[in-house]
């Protein structure tokens, strides 16, 4: 029964107009292994057959009913949030993050825009539940983030490059992802610079192969090996502290970079969202 139920779940949300795109992500993934010969997008057979059945579907639903539910201090719902493309349009504006938001003066992620708006819209702080804890399943940015970001699935990566403090950032993820630091003398790049690399019996995408970059990139994802739908802040922040590194900052610019860097790697590729991975 449960997997019949989540078996429907695509085809219901597609309905309900929660799904951006009619291809599924799986069948998107098909599509750009079928066009190359990497070991990365076909290395898990098992998580190829895993993904119509994608437990990331469940926190996409709950998401949908939280951000149109009025709560916080002044009682208020997301919808009048604008991620870039106009207070309450979804459609096509994660593929579009990072990018510049005149009302904060800074360029923004998904992540640290939504909490803007909490901030903003109904009122939560830093301290409360809401805001503070950023990473499970069942905590609401997971919820959140996961239902903005599958409304753009299918779609093709464009973060923009027009405003200067967009390209600043975009280059600084640029020389943080090839910089040298920590107690290993790693970067991003010892890992994401070649063909068939691995960590164990993993196969890592090259960011030089903008089809295997984006699946890289595709967060949020459900993670079978943690039993949790990710963001991109927390595989940035999983990535450094297995590079040793100390923990990056949430919301800081240091982990807006580094993703505006990897967005614009995937440039033109289509968005599986949402994902799942080992």
């Amino acid at each position: 029964m449960i997997k019949q139920t989540l078996c429907a779940l695509p085809i219901a949300l597609a309905l309900a107009g929660t799904a951006s795109a009619s291809k599924a992500p799986e069948d998107i993934l098909d599509e750009l292994a079928a066009k190359t010969s990497s070991s990365y997008l076909t290395q898990s057979p098992q998580n190829r057959m895993m993904m119509p059945d994608n437990p990331a579907y469940l926190v996409v639903e709950d998401g949908e009913k939280l951000f149109k539910q009025k709560r916080g201090p002044k009682n208020a719902s997301l919808e009048q949030c604008d991620f870039g493309k106009g207070p309450g349009v979804l459609k096509g504006a994660y593929v579009e993050l990072p990018r510049y938001f005149p009302d904060t003066g800074k360029v923004m992620d998904l992540e640290s825009r939504l909490v803007h708006c909490m901030k903003t819209l109904q009122g939560f702080t830093n301290d409360d539940p809401a805001i503070k804890k950023r990473h499970g399943s069942d905590s609401d940015m997971m919820l959140l983030q996961s239902y903005i970001a599958t409304q753009s699935n299918g779609m093709a990566w464009n973060p923009p490059l027009n405003h200067p403090l967009e390209k600043a950032m975009r280059n600084a993820g640029e020389v943080m992802f090839y910089r040298r630091s920590g107690t290993m003398d790693f970067n991003c790049a010892t890992c994401h610079k070649v063909d068939g690399g691995r960590i164990r019996a993993s196969v890592l995408p090259n960011i030089k192969k903008p089809e295997e970059w984006t699946k890289a990139i595709s967060w949020p994802a459900y993670r079978t090996s943690q039993d949790n739908v990710r963001s991109s802040q927390h595989r940035v922040l999983e990535c450094l502290w297995q590079m040793r590194y100390p923990n990056i900052k949430a919301d800081s610019d240091a982990q807006i970079a580094l993703i505006s860097f990897w967005t614009d790697a995937a440039r033109g590729q289509p968005a599986m969202l949402p994902d799942l991975k080992r």
